[in-house]
């Protein structure tokens, strides 16, 4: 049931928060430009007077087991089983607005008022309790919703069912509900099940590639020429011709639609579509010459951009000039990422006209909200005439194709007047996915020869990243424009503190069509910050832990690297400061590094604090890096399902793996090149280590973000760790067999195979 129906039925307790504008984002910052207002009050929570507890969140589980979670949470304030907790997430005729899924903000921040709200549900019924009893309301306790006399729990039970039967509560959510204490805690921090897993597992109905409604058709697209593009004067008007009678011939084809450079083929049965995309004869005006991205780094250090200041403290150049004092300068170049979503991006679409029924389009996105403007411009129509209704999909961790294709589905729904369901094939949504932006990275750095640092000038270069929905700029609905996002700054300012500091970001446009991927820039951020500290404690004779304690005034860092080190073995040593030498083929290292995820507009608000050590193997013949072990760390705050966190630790570690070993975007005369899992390789089952998970106790303290966190400091730990193996220093990931035999063969230490040990 919708709001409405749900604040008009008899026989329930509802705890909501009327309308209001929704909040506009900062400039440069991702977020919705919606002023939608709905009518209907935003409900929380209800109760329902047939036994059903329902809650609702507007963010969306991306398979961080948010869902788990945040009915963990309303069921200890309610007293409940977590079980008896229906979570409704992401719909947006159901579930409040709270802004698109990101940050690892959903438990941080938007889990707030489910927690006030299902707190202020149990005083309400236990406020009705005692009337019914007759007594006052701190002589009753309540469990598996039910209230009783807590003096005699098995004399006298009243259900919260019976106690809102026949009633119409409706509660103004109170943002100061008062909430339990942690040291009350029954639910919160126990560990518990994920309860998506057994629809997924049994092949019930989850994932939107497999929703199906009377009457669907099935569409795909046929994409321009200029892939992996979304700004420039071509955008939406490079289309010379197309003959539709080339596929006149096959079975089932119901419409061919072009709307300016958007394509789309429509037929009967999915099998039909793809050959109709496939079989389709279209011609396009020739394409301008496009800037190279054969170096996308000196693309990126070439293009004009905003210096924007973000803190300086003391004077740089002076503490470069002070005696006793070595200087460093490196660049840290990210590259370009694909999310790598395992099932391309898949939507169903319902068009209704006007006055003739709701919009509805089923989606895999990450921001419903936001995707119900995007639909809403696309289609020149109000936002009250569409309900988003979000499903499960294959994981983005950011912003992949799943707006994009849903776009897709409601031009071709409209064209034929029936629903249309669209998945991208493999191609299209490698070559067109808003890439995880490159990045670089400029750091000069001093230090005495006592390992003290003295100054610190770090300067970050970020091609902004927005990804207008693809449809609406094929078909010009939206100006193919340039947009600057400032996004730059997570996790700018450096851990490590010294004197003299100055932390600066360059915003600039687009190069290619990007958006936000998990870690954001705080990743390559951090992946220079700890790269930089490794390099100065080796240039100082520091053991690295050493180095990084000595200038971190974060307790709660500096007890997290400890507690890491400890459980990783960690021995103290003066640290490698040449290239290997010998004969040796196989040679061993280890890196450590540390990280707090720092985002939102700078100076932003911190999640989980994060810290890696690295073991691994690096073939001096071959290049190959085995990775042996993985001991991470993560302070959460306090953990609401202690093995969802470690569960999405794990995560973090395969995806960061394989972003720092494998995974880089390659560009052709201007356009992205990787279309298959060929050329963008990612990690294999085989070739993951074993990780040890340290969760650091904290019950009590505030939850923190533990979505990207421990993904963060583990370049680094990596980059480290391979110089600690070879004596030779990667800044620029990927560190594949190629990267390796290059960096190594400069440094003189590449071995040869005719000379190597055999084994």
């Amino acid at each position: 049931m919708n709001r409405s129906e749900l604040l008009a039925r008899e026989g329930c307790l509802t705890v909501a928060r009327q309308p209001a504008q929704p909040v506009k984002p900062a400039p440069g910052q991702p977020g919705s430009l919606s002023s939608f207002v709905p009518e209907a009050a935003e409900v929380f929570v209800a109760i329902l007077d047939d036994g059903r507890v329902l809650a609702f969140n507007g963010h969306v589980d991306l398979g961080t087991g948010i869902r788990t979670s945040l009915a963990q949470i309303v069921a200890e304030e309610l007293d409940v089983p977590a079980a008896r907790v229906a979570m409704q997430l992401g719909h947006t005729a159901v579930t409040p607005n709270q802004g698109p899924t990101i940050a690892s903000a959903s438990i941080q921040i938007s889990a707030t008022p489910l927690r006030c709200a299902a707190a202020q549900a149990r005083h309400a019924l236990l406020q009705l309790a005692a009337e019914h009893f007759g007594v006052q309301v701190d002589a009753l306790a309540a469990d598996n919703a039910e209230v009783f006399l807590a003096a005699t729990p098995d004399a006298h039970r009243v259900s919260f069912a019976e106690l809102v039967a026949g009633k119409r509560i409706a509660l103004e959510l109170d943002l100061k509900a008062r909430v339990k204490d942690p040291s009350a805690y029954r639910v919160i921090g126990k560990s518990a099940p994920r309860v998506d897993i057994p629809a997924k597992a049994t092949g019930m109905l989850t994932f939107v590639h497999d929703m199906r409604v009377p009457g669907m058709l099935h569409g795909r697209v046929v994409r321009p020429p200029y892939a992996g593009l979304d700004s420039g004067a071509f955008v939406g008007g490079l289309l010379d011709s197309v003959d539709r009678e080339s596929v006149a011939h096959v079975p089932g084809l119901r419409a061919v639609v072009v709307l300016g450079d958007f394509i789309g083929v429509v037929c009967e049965r999915e099998e039909q579509a793809i050959r109709a995309a496939r079989e389709l004869r279209v011609t396009w005006k020739p394409l301008p010459d496009l800037p190279s991205l054969d170096d996308p780094a000196a693309a990126i250090a070439a293009a004009p951009a905003t210096r924007r200041p973000l803190l300086e403290e003391g004077d740089v150049e002076a503490a470069r000039r002070a005696p006793d004092t070595l200087t460093v300068s490196r660049t840290y170049v990210w590259p370009y990422q694909m999310h790598g979503s395992i099932g391309p991006s898949c939507a169903l679409a319902d068009y209704r006209k006007p006055g003739s029924g709701r919009i509805t389009v089923w989606s895999g996105t990450q921001n419903p909200v936001s995707l119900r403007y995007d639909l809403a411009t696309l289609m020149g129509r109000d936002e009250a005439d569409i309900d988003i209704v979000r499903m499960e999909a294959a994981g983005c961790y950011g912003r992949n194709c799943a707006d994009d294709v849903c776009g897709d589905a409601l031009l071709l729904s409209r064209a034929v007047g029936r629903p249309v369901r669209v998945q991208l094939s493999r191609a299209d949504e490698h070559a067109w996915e808003p890439k995880g932006t490159g990045q670089v990275v400029n750091v000069t750095g001093s230090v005495t020869h006592d390992g003290r640092m003295t100054g610190y000038d770090f300067v970050t270069r970020y091609p902004s990243n927005d990804a207008p929905m693809l449809a609406s700029l094929l078909t010009r609905v939206v100006a193919s424009e340039p947009r600057i996002f400032e996004m730059g700054d997570r996790t700018a300012v450096s851990p490590y503190v010294s004197a003299n500091r100055r932390f600066v970001c360059e915003d600039l446009a687009p190069i290619v069509r990007s958006a936000w991927l998990r870690g954001v820039s705080a990743l390559p951020n951090s992946f220079a910050h700890d790269s930089f500290a490794d390099e100065l404690a080796a240039l100082t004779g520091i053991d690295q832990l050493e180095f990084r304690l000595r200038h971190l005034d974060d307790p709660r860092a500096a007890e997290l690297l400890e507690a890491v080190a400890k459980r990783a073995g960690w021995k103290a040593r003066t640290p490698r400061n040449t290239p290997v030498q010998g004969g040796e083929r196989f040679v061993r290292g280890r890196g450590i590094a540390y990280a707090r995820y720092v985002h939102s507009r700078f100076p932003g608000f911190g999640a989980a604090w994060a810290a890696w050590v690295a073991e691994l193997v690096v073939d001096r013949v071959t290049g190959e890096i085995r990775v042996e072990r993985i001991t991470i760390g993560q302070d959460t705050g306090t953990m609401i399902n202690p093995d969802g966190v470690r569960h999405q630790i794990h995560g973090n570690v395969v995806q960061v793996l394989s972003r720092s070993l494998k995974e880089r975007v390659r560009f052709a005369q201007g356009k992205v090149a990787s279309r298959e899992w060929g050329s963008y390789p990612i990690l294999t089952f085989p070739e993951l280590p074993a990780v040890d998970v340290v969760l650091m106790p904290r019950q009590g303290e505030p939850p923190l973000g533990a979505g990207e966190s421990a993904s963060v400091p583990g370049p680094a730990a990596l980059a480290n760790a391979i110089y600690d193996a070879t004596g030779v220093r990667f800044c620029a990931p990927p560190f594949t067999p190629d990267t390796i035999r290059a960096g190594l063969r400069e440094a003189g230490v590449l071995l040869d195979t005719q000379r190597a040990p055999q084994i």
